[in-house]
């Protein structure tokens, strides 16, 4: 399933690639691993700022194995980073979520995220 246009970073087509694949495939988290710095950034509404690839592949489990399908509504792509609107299609229906990343040697260097956690636990989110 591609979730983001053929003009996105191919770092950022594996990552949603790995984010739809099912909570099976993803595993332990080692296909997603080397997408991400080791430092990586990673702020959001219920996670606060975290440091640290480790922590967020933990942490993205949750959301792969709640997530049933992804539909874009939009994306944008500029030399500094990529923004990437889209609706998580979860158990008790679709929660929007808007992502922020920058990159650095073709990896994921900081990845920002917005939505109404209210709605996304409501939903199913985890």
């Amino acid at each position: 399933m591609t979730v983001v246009s053929d003009s996105a970073p191919a770092v950022l087509k594996e990552y949603y690639r790995i984010l739809t694949g099912g909570i099976e495939r993803y595993g332990d988290g080692r296909e997603l691993a080397p997408l991400l710095v080791e430092d990586l950034l990673f702020e959001g509404p219920l996670a606060g700022q975290v440091t640290g690839a480790a922590p967020f592949l933990e942490g993205v489990r949750g959301f792969i194995a709640n997530v049933e399908k992804i539909d874009l509504v939009q994306e944008i792509n500029g030399p500094d980073g990529t923004a990437v609107l889209y609706d998580a299609h979860l158990p008790k229906g679709p929660s929007r979520l808007t992502e922020f990343f920058t990159f650095a040697d073709g990896k994921i260097q900081t990845l920002r995220i917005m939505y109404d956690p209210a709605d996304y636990l409501a939903k199913g989110g985890a």
